[in-house]
């Protein structure tokens, strides 16, 4: 085996599907069956040559990759990845670190140490906040919303590592009824049920209304609360006011967590910045830096105040793993898993290629992008914008007479720009209304690419 050989072949054919971005089916072209078909072979009884096998990989899924990664992919908040993301990217798989403890990898452990401070100075949140590095969001808002639930009970005067949670008092959560799924998700897996959780009513851009949140507030005085708050809803963009929901709850024990998947970067904006106003009387937040930080899947982000409620997330340690101390950073200590890809090499290497004035340009530029996207669909008789563009996000309503199905039809265009190739554009259902969503979040996307995906939908109505 030619290892070097190898990998320079791996290169190239890595090049070769950066250089293909600009021109390939960004939906691909495979079908289910063909994939299944191209991949399908008996277990093998003896192992193959590594290159033939990357060979035949390549060869394989090619029909099936999207073109995600480049600079016409609208779809589900997905960012691409920069030079020197991806770069790192190779390398951390190259060096093969654990960054789970000092021990495994002490230069895993200083790069999320630097990482840390850069971040929350980064997005102004106060000094000597804790960070965690975890697979996406999902995890991010279950790491926070654990140690608010274990703040909260404490306060209540329950112990939980001696009781559990059986017999515990209620948790109630408070948020609005346009949030995400994952913070659902993460408050079943920390034993939170849906009558614990009150979904206050939104206004038209997905905003809980205020007046009916100090309702809620008042009628749940005096018990452990949890307020989880939107920094971009995943329709509209729209952000929660978190300095006049911390006015609200001051007398409560309460903790405010901010779900801030791509939103939270608008911080770095003095412009977007204004949306954000309190941001740091939260205590906790939750982002994913393979959405608009543009480093390649997987990469989410806790942030923690405090970081003596952070080191709640652990209540036992692994006897061969060493001792613990302030001047060496245990990575596992901040996130749920254990073993764990040190992931902070890549995002230490994508903050030093764009410093913050490249954040604040890339994130300003594509909320420039989708503005101007809204303002093409403006002219546009048959298509309605539903949203204030504050962000990046864009939802678009489909008029057309004779099409009584409004779903059908959503569908039905979503489907044939797919079909297409050109750009990929996704459906969603805002406030009871089918509409067309559009996320730019890309770091490569063009003006010429919002030209492009305009054209495709123009053509398509």
């Amino acid at each position: 085996m030619n290892r070097r050989a190898d990998l320079h072949s791996v290169a190239d054919q890595a090049a070769d599907f950066l250089e293909s971005l600009a021109h390939r089916h960004i939906t691909g072209t495979g079908t289910p069956e063909s994939l299944l078909r191209a991949m399908d072979r008996p277990f093998p009884e003896s192992g193959s040559p590594a290159s033939q096998v990357i060979r035949d990989l390549v060869a394989d899924v090619e029909e099936g990759l999207t073109g995600s990664a480049g600079p016409r992919y609208f779809g589900f908040v997905t960012g691409g990845a920069t030079p020197a993301g991806l770069m790192a990217d190779w390398l951390t798989s190259t060096w093969d670190q654990n960054a789970q403890v000092y021990a495994t990898s002490p230069a895993a452990a200083a790069a999320e140490t630097i990482v840390a401070r850069w971040i929350v100075e980064l997005l102004g949140l106060p000094a000597g906040s804790s960070v965690g590095f975890v697979t996406g969001c999902q995890m991010a808002n279950f790491t926070a919303l654990l140690c608010a639930r274990n703040t909260v009970l404490e306060r209540a005067g329950w112990d939980l590592a001696k009781n559990g949670l059986f017999g515990a008092p209620p948790v109630t959560v408070l948020m609005s009824d346009c949030g995400h799924g994952t913070v659902h998700s993460a408050l079943r897996m920390i034993g939170v049920g849906s009558d614990q959780i009150l979904e206050i009513p939104s206004d038209s851009e997905g905003r809980l209304k205020l007046d009916a949140l100090e309702d809620a507030i008042h009628n749940a005085s005096g018990r452990p609360m949890i307020l989880s708050l939107q920094a971009g809803n995943v329709n509209t963009g729209a952000f929660e006011p978190v300095g006049a929901v911390a006015d609200l709850v001051k007398k409560e024990n309460a903790w405010i967590h901010v779900d801030g998947a791509f939103g939270l970067w608008a911080a770095v904006s003095p412009d977007l910045a204004r949306h954000l106003v309190g941001l740091d009387r939260a205590d906790s937040w939750a982002t994913d830096a393979h959405k608009w930080l543009n480093v390649p899947y997987d990469s989410g982000i806790v942030i923690l105040k405090d970081p003596k409620r952070h080191r709640t997330l652990k209540t036992s340690r692994c006897d061969y793993a060493g001792v613990e101390s302030a001047d060496r950073r245990d990575g596992s200590t901040w996130s749920p898993e254990n073993s764990r890809r040190a992931r902070a090499f890549v995002l230490y290497a994508l903050l030093r290629e764009l410093g913050r004035s490249g954040v604040r340009e890339m994130v300003e530029r594509c909320c420039s992008l989708a503005r101007k996207f809204a303002e093409g669909v403006s002219h546009v008789e048959q298509l309605t914008v539903l949203n204030e563009v504050v962000l990046n996000q864009v939802l678009i309503a489909i008029n057309l007479p004779g099409h009584g199905d409004k779903v059908a039809l959503h569908d039905e265009v979503a489907s044939r720009i797919q079909s297409e190739g050109r750009c990929w554009l996704g459906t969603t259902t805002w406030k009871g209304r089918p509409a067309l969503r559009v996320s730019v979040c890309n770091w490569s996307t063009t003006e010429e690419d919002i030209e492009t995906a305009l054209g495709a939908l123009r053509r398509t109505v």
